[in-house]
């Protein structure tokens, strides 16, 4: 459930129209590994504990940690954001919360992870317009970019 309110408002935050197949798509494959990263026990909640109800904070520690240094810091930065492929978000998640947010979506993992590599870029540089991840729950952060 959260994943799927989570999606709603990643989808509107990244402008999602619906004309296409794949609309608002990406929005919800997002919310939804956001989800399960926050719903999910064992190193996801160790990984991201400290991020609280923002698990995003904990997903770009994972990102970090996987050698993504120089993209997460460029999507949180004012700069360019630098893309990442769908190889690179398989090995930087956890198999679990991949597979996961794909069975949310309805996708396979495969296009889950290809939807995330696309989206994600651009939805955590929408959520930090200071160069900075905002504090709070990601619910109240998404809502706030939404005015």
């Amino acid at each position: 459930m959260a994943g799927n309110d989570l999606g709603s408002l990643l989808g509107g935050l990244l402008g999602g129209g619906q004309g296409g197949s794949g609309g608002g798509g990406g929005g919800n494959i997002l919310g939804a590994l956001l989800g399960a990263l926050m719903g999910g026990g064992g190193a996801q909640a160790a990984g991201g504990g400290a991020a609280g109800n923002n698990p995003l904070g904990g997903l770009l520690d994972m990102l970090t940690k996987s050698g993504l240094v120089d993209q997460a810091q460029s999507w949180v930065g004012t700069g360019e954001n630098q893309p990442v492929t769908a190889d690179q978000i398989k090995e930087a998640l956890p198999d679990d919360a991949l597979q996961k947010a794909a069975e949310q979506a309805g996708v396979t993992p495969d296009q889950a992870a290809a939807e995330i590599a696309q989206t994600l870029p651009q939805a955590v540089d929408k959520l930090s317009p200071q160069g900075a991840l905002p504090s709070g729950s990601l619910e109240d952060i998404i809502r706030q970019q939404n005015l």
